[in-house]
């Protein structure tokens, strides 16, 4: 018996409305997996043309995610070996994806790694840097179609292969010296967010605000593991700029885990990372890639060994929409971007940053919000949800104490467009930093939607 409730309520605040749509149903649950090639060509821009452009290929990039029937619709989570999907480009994606499985857009879970060496993805951008005689400059819109169509038929061809589900699986165990904050406070009390992904330990200063837990959700048919998806928040570079295209450590370790049972296929997400990365423990030696490699794969096998199952006798979806507002001052006005887009003096990244702020803008200014899905599995026995962009590691930790009763599953990177999204504390503490197109103190708003999204009451607003 199928039973659907669709909510439609507005949360009036400052910047607009937000939206929360829901379903359930209990049923038999089947599940078909798939994986594509996704690697971008030689020359192809890098992190969307901040850093060299691909030179060599050290290791494919891939699209690898599963379609679950048995809800009212299909769902399909995906996660890519891209640096970011932004705006149109985000939402092709799903498009495409959600026509070959039989769905909507909105039942399309898609992030992405988040590795620098690795394409950003923005098609407005594109568009407004080929009016300027930058063609290729962000991305190229064709290699991307054929990425996007690559993986919509291997989706299409695994339909031919459903595999039953009857438990879902939960595990987490903590991965020991990898991430660590980028804020640090120097020996005379300055704050900053100095420590970047290869800053190695500066002034010895303690890892930081970070999530230390790496979380694993597995799909099974009785005592037949099918799938599994891990994540973990940190910044998945270990060196990065020169060309050299790779899915980083987190490809090594995902590889590693594949091969361990080639049955299963494993998949994996980076969670809020916005202000996390390896650099406490990193200096860009091309020798600490295998060795970080290596502490999350033992990650990843312990949460898979503390892996524990219950009958999926319930699935849930649900949708919050976020109304993120656009930054508006200083360089981030149109009349400023606009400027600097023309300006053939600016440097290769300051016109293309433009362009992704102007892309950004012309979606707020169209009144279109970011989905916030969430993935329920046995009635909240374990939830998996993505927040936008480089949401900072505090939203994760945020989302969790809101359904403590719960496995949650936080990862970042979805729709990439916002840029950084610091939480509150951080922009009073002095944070700053070019990219970034939302302003400050949006930390209720986001909570807000996750709370929505993950089946918890709203938060209250806290004062400034």
């Amino acid at each position: 018996m199928i039973s659907v409730r669709t909510m439609c309520f507005g949360l009036v605040s400052a910047f607009g409305l937000l939206l929360f749509v829901s379903d359930t149903q209990a049923g038999e649950y089947r599940v078909a997996t798939f994986e594509a090639d996704i690697t971008i060509p030689i020359g192809h821009a890098c992190m969307g043309g901040g850093v060299e452009d691909a030179k060599e290929i050290v290791d494919p990039l891939f699209a690898k995610g599963f379609v679950l029937t048995g809800t009212d619709k299909p769902v399909v989570v995906v996660a890519l070996d891209w640096c970011q999907c932004n705006n149109d480009s985000y939402d092709r994606w799903r498009d495409v994806l959600a026509e070959a499985a039989g769905t909507t857009r909105r039942r399309v879970m898609l992030a992405t790694v988040h590795q620098h060496d690795a394409p950003i993805c923005d098609l407005t951008a594109q568009k407004l840097l080929d009016e300027q005689g930058l063609a290729g400059y962000n991305c190229d819109p064709k290699f991307h179609e054929q990425a996007v169509q690559r993986t919509a038929r291997a989706l299409k061809k695994s339909l031919g292969s459903f595999q039953r589900v009857t438990h879902v699986g939960i595990g987490q165990a903590k991965v020991e010296r990898v991430a660590s904050n980028r804020r640090v406070v120097s020996p005379e009390g300055q704050i900053s967010w100095r420590r970047g992904s290869a800053s190695g330990n500066i002034y010895d200063a303690p890892e930081g605000e970070i999530d230390p837990w790496l979380k694993t959700i597995s799909l099974w048919d009785g005592d037949t593991p099918v799938l599994a998806w891990s994540c973990y928040a940190v910044h998945p570079m270990s060196h990065y700029g020169k060309g050299s295209v790779s899915a980083d450590f987190p490809g090594i370790a995902r590889a590693r885990r594949q091969s361990d049972d080639p049955s299963v296929l494993q998949i994996y997400f980076t969670g809020c990372g916005g202000d996390t990365t390896a650099g406490k423990y990193n200096t860009g030696d091309p020798a600490n890639r295998p060795v970080l490699a290596d502490r999350l794969y033992q990650g990843m096998l312990a949460a898979w060994k503390n892996t524990e199952r219950q009958p999926l006798d319930e699935i849930a979806f649900r949708v919050a929409e976020l109304p993120l507002p656009a930054r508006d001052d200083g360089n981030y006005t149109i009349e400023a971007m606009r400027k600097t887009l023309a300006d053939s003096k600016a440097t290769r990244w300051q016109r293309i940053s433009a362009a992704l702020g102007l892309s950004w803008r012309q979606r707020v200014d169209a009144g279109q919000p970011v989905d916030v899905p969430c993935l329920d599995l046995a009635d909240g026995a374990a939830q998996f949800t993505i927040l936008p962009a480089e949401s900072f590691v505090g939203y994760q930790l945020g989302a969790q104490r809101l359904r403590p009763d719960s496995f949650v599953m936080v990862a970042g990177f979805g729709d990439g467009a916002a840029g950084y999204v610091p939480t509150d504390q951080c922009w009073r503490d002095g944070y700053n930093d070019h990219y970034c197109w939302v302003p400050q103190m949006t930390e209720q708003l986001i909570l807000r939607a996750a709370a929505e999204a993950l089946g918890a009451k709203t938060p209250k607003e806290s004062p400034d």
